[in-house]
């Protein structure tokens, strides 16, 4: 039987060295940003029951979840999501807490994608959610902390602006069953206009669907919005439309005009969404590295019902972007190596800790000699080599032996 112990999973991969770096530099990043804006950062469960995301709200199709059974026979996932668990946590042991509660999180989700979308089975997510907040206010400040958070990472980004309430408004115009209406929100999201084509062109061609035909292309800037406003066919849509374009303004005043980008076929894949969502793309980069939206109607599902928005960021997609860019955080290198002469091995770790106490940056040495430590010093460029024995000596390496250390 093939042996699979010298590779990854499909879907997943290692991280080294400069790659964890930046990783580590990415989610330092956020976090700060977040925590400056007042979230308290949570960590929900790698593991949790499959009830947590009932495919009718969460959109979540159970064959893309990674399943397996705890020691009781009930159905439990590897998290394929970060807002339901952090729903359920708010609904539960969040419950009495003053609101609106502003939390934030970096977490892995795991999901498995068809072979050769390219896409990785394993992420880490990095987002907030802001729970018990509704209106304008709350969508600005959540829309300004993903800018503020995403910049904080890479400059070159462009927002995108739609409203999940928009479709729907114009799809329940049409005589359609849910899994047509599904079939089209699909064909919009990937911007497929033959396909949409093929769909619309059984129906009766009506007014709502000739907006659907329009909706993929309602893509630019706020000339979207006149565009777009003969085509609402109901006054819900046209309210819709209308708080889109206030939020708009609001954001072109913030001075995101330029990477600003109204997208009316933005149909995010979870289903929980029900007002403004959002999402940032990056140069050279093919996926989102930033999604998010206003999702007022999922905490009901916890029996706990309260308005809510969130965005995650993509750290995965960023720390590719700036890997590819060149970006190289700055890796330590050890300023001295400590070896312990026989039978001072202790006091070399002893001083060894005192010299990190002190902010240094040290090794200590494995070898069993002088030589051997002196040695691997100069291959890995450390600078001085102290020899903790009797006495404690400083040997700066290719040079003379100092004298005593202090």
């Amino acid at each position: 039987m093939k042996k699979y112990n010298k590779i990854t999973p499909e879907g997943t991969k290692d991280l080294l060295l400069e790659e964890c770096l930046i990783h580590r530099v990415v989610t330092q990043k956020l976090s700060a940003v977040f925590e400056s804006r007042g979230f308290h950062e949570v960590v929900t469960p790698g593991m949790e029951f499959m009830d947590v995301f009932d495919p009718e709200s969460s959109g979540i199709a159970p064959e893309i979840m990674y399943k397996t059974t705890d020691r009781r026979g009930r159905m439990v996932v590897m998290r394929p999501d970060s807002t339901m668990p952090i729903a359920r946590l708010a609904a539960t042991r969040l419950q009495n807490e003053e609101k609106p509660l502003r939390l934030y999180y970096t977490q892995r989700i795991y999901r498995s994608n068809p072979n050769l979308t390219g896409r990785s089975d394993e992420v880490l997510q990095s987002g907030v959610e802001l729970l018990g907040a509704a209106g304008k206010r709350a969508d600005l400040e959540a829309i300004a902390t993903a800018v503020e958070a995403l910049s904080a990472c890479t400059p070159d980004f462009r927002l995108e602006l739609g409203h999940a309430g928009f479709f729907r408004a114009i799809a329940a115009q049409l005589p359609i069953a849910d899994e047509q209406r599904e079939d089209l929100r699909l064909t919009i999201e990937s911007k497929n206009y033959a396909a949409l084509s093929t769909l619309l062109d059984g129906l009766p061609q009506t007014p709502a669907v000739a907006a659907m035909r329009r909706l993929p292309r309602l893509f630019g800037g706020e000339e979207v919005f006149a565009e777009a406003a003969p085509l609402c066919g109901s006054d819900e849509a046209a309210s819709m439309l209308e708080y889109l374009h206030s939020l708009y303004r609001c954001l072109v005043q913030l001075g995101l005009g330029d990477r600003l980008m109204v997208d009316l076929g933005l149909v995010q894949r979870n289903d929980y969404y029900t007002g403004v969502v959002f999402s940032a793309y990056a140069q050279d980069c093919g996926d989102a590295v930033l999604l998010g939206g206003r999702y007022d109607n999922l905490l009901a599902r916890f029996d706990m019902p309260m308005p809510a928005i969130g965005f995650s960021v993509n750290v995965d997609a960023v720390v590719k972007l700036l890997a590819e860019q060149g970006f190289a955080p700055d890796c330590r290198k050890p300023d001295v190596l400590v070896f312990g002469e026989e039978g001072c091995e202790l006091k070399a770790l002893q001083y060894a800790s005192g010299l990190a106490a002190r902010g240094g940056s040290c090794e200590t040495s494995v070898f069993e000699t002088e030589e051997e430590t002196v040695a691997y010093a100069r291959r890995r460029q450390i600078p001085t080599v102290v020899l903790v024995g009797e006495t404690i000596r400083e040997l700066a390496v290719g040079g003379e032996k100092g004298g005593e250390a202090t």
